[in-house]
């Protein structure tokens, strides 16, 4: 029996590897992904092994058609573990089929290339649900602990793994880099603790934790599995909750959970670039919507991807090629637009950036310029979006234009303020009981940017009670936070980008009382500001 599993383990691998050189992604409804120097056919293929010689003499089990019944020839964990965390975990998801079939519906547009690449690596299927866990299979996914994407990366684990962030992007949402960085820190986990329960709890409370947790256990001569660690509150159930999952997908028939088929095929494939493109653009040679492709790449935070890379997209299997012939003859020059901007004097490369919805370093970068200073009369070239900002549905333009909706059919009031000379962003906000963050934010600027005599400033003033519109729940999330010892409301104000006031005002908070250790907040957190 083992050899048979071994055979099915090692085929599906072999034949990800075929289908995937690269990094490829898997699932069903939406798109494949193919690498640099993968032939399309290729890209297409199934996993579907071809057997062996040397096992001809066996019987040879057919490669499902389903995800899901590949996940459940390929699970390896033992999910009949007799422990009442477990069982409570597994009545839990049992009584709430409608929340696994919603989950197992936005798990189709990456399945296939998370199972894959789970298989690939001969790690448990197990693994590939494990995002259902960590983020209900959402890549804009964001939590208390300031998590992102749908394997959950926190900012310090994220970039020790490599993964980027930048204005432009953030590589705990990209389904390809976040999944090789999560796949990495578990197999490492694996290799220390020589134990997938012990992996995977270390993933989630860290490895120094279970490790003292180990050395405790031995030294009082204990057992030093999983269900034996005295381990944070969270991940004792963490654990639990994943062995549920997968034990209700293993008996989904026997549990009368219906879960729609995935093809066993790709949903997208991976194209390389090799320079900065237009989303929207991209969108139009890939005969798709800017939304659908940001759903395949919700990596990228603007109207563009990022001009140091990475470059490449995820573009659904189906328009691949054409994706590919379209972009062969578009020049690189042409993939984004450029404009020629004449420096008026009292202009700075800040003030500009923020006219062309860019960055100061973009704009440096293209022109060649090692510092920060220029001179009225000379022309500067911009790369800017070739479409309206409505097009971008992530770009930073259209979240502030939603975001000024929102507040204009709230009760909040518009009051426009003229800076004069002496104001500051700390002066004007503490004048009109506003935070400097908040003030800035309602002007798509930054703390730091230089206020102009003259300008115009847009200040909103809402009742105390009034909550945050959640008309854009892509962007938006809501989150739980409980205090901590030492937390202030500056400090989780800073920690998620928000203002003291909207922390003040989601909570029905008295300004003269102070926080205590284990109150809970709700937050309202645009994910593509957090870090």
């Amino acid at each position: 029996m083992q050899l048979v599993r071994k055979f099915v383990v090692l085929t599906a691998a072999g034949l990800i590897l075929a289908g995937c050189q690269t990094n490829q992604v898997i699932s069903q409804q939406p798109v494949p992904v193919s690498g640099p120097d993968e032939q399309p056919q290729a890209q297409r293929q199934a996993l579907n092994p071809t057997p062996s010689s040397d096992t001809q003499q066996q019987e040879q089990p057919q490669t499902s058609t389903d995800l899901w019944q590949l996940t459940r020839q390929h699970m390896q964990l033992d999910l009949d573990h007799d422990d009442p965390r477990l069982q409570a975990q597994f009545e839990w998801y049992q009584k709430h089929p409608q929340y696994m079939q919603r989950v197992a519906t936005r798990a189709s547009r990456y399945y296939y290339y998370i199972l894959g690449e789970v298989l690939k690596r001969d790690m448990p299927a197990e693994v590939a649900l494990l995002p259902i866990v960590e983020s209900a299979y959402d890549p804009f996914a964001y939590s208390h602990g300031r998590a992102a994407g749908p394997w959950q990366f926190i900012p310090g684990t994220a970039k020790h793994f490599g993964l980027k962030s930048s204005w432009w992007y953030d590589g705990r949402r990209d389904i390809v880099a976040s999944t090789d960085a999560a796949l990495t820190y578990l197999q490492q986990l694996h290799d220390r603790f020589d134990s997938w329960e012990l992996a995977l709890a270390a993933y989630n409370c860290g490895g120094g934790n279970v490790s003292k947790a180990i050395r405790r256990n031995k030294k009082k001569g204990l057992a030093t599995d999983f269900w034996s660690l005295d381990l944070p509150k969270e991940t004792r159930v963490y654990v639990p909750k994943l062995l549920a999952v997968s034990k209700l997908i293993r008996d989904a028939e026997d549990n009368n959970l219906t879960l729609q088929p995935l093809p066993n095929k790709p949903v997208f494939e991976q194209v390389e670039l090799n320079s900065q493109i237009d989303l929207a653009q991209a969108a139009k040679l890939s005969s798709i919507s800017t939304q659908e492709l940001y759903q395949l790449n919700p990596g990228f935070n603007r109207w563009a991807t990022d001009p140091d890379g990475p470059h490449r997209l995820l573009i659904p299997a189906d328009t691949a090629e054409q994706f590919r012939t379209q972009l062969a003859q578009l020049p690189a020059e042409q993939r984004v637009n450029w404009a020629r901007h004449k420096i008026s004097k009292g202009e700075t490369i800040s003030t500009i950036a923020r006219h062309y919805n860019t960055t100061s370093a973009v704009i440096r970068e293209a022109n060649k310029l090692s510092g920060s200073n220029i001179r009225a009369g000379k022309y500067l070239l911009i790369p800017s979006a070739k479409h309206e900002s409505s097009e971008y549905s992530l770009s930073q333009s259209q979240r502030f234009s939603r975001k000024q909706n929102q507040l204009a059919q709230s009760d909040r009031n518009r009051v426009s303020y003229e800076v004069k000379q002496g104001d500051s962003f700390w002066k004007i906000a503490k004048n009109n009981n506003v935070s400097v963050r908040e003030l800035a934010s309602w002007n798509q600027m930054a703390p730091g940017d230089p206020l102009r005599v003259g300008q115009t400033l847009a200040i909103w003033k809402a009742d105390a009670h009034q909550g945050l519109s959640r008309s854009d729940q892509q962007l938006i999330r809501r989150i739980g936070y409980s205090v901590r010892s030492g937390d202030s409301l500056y400090t989780i104000a800073d920690r998620f980008r928000v203002s003291i006031n909207d922390i003040q005002r989601w909570n029905k908070l008295e300004k003269s009382k102070y926080l205590q250790p284990g109150q809970h907040l709700t937050l309202y957190v645009d994910i593509t500001e957090a870090r």
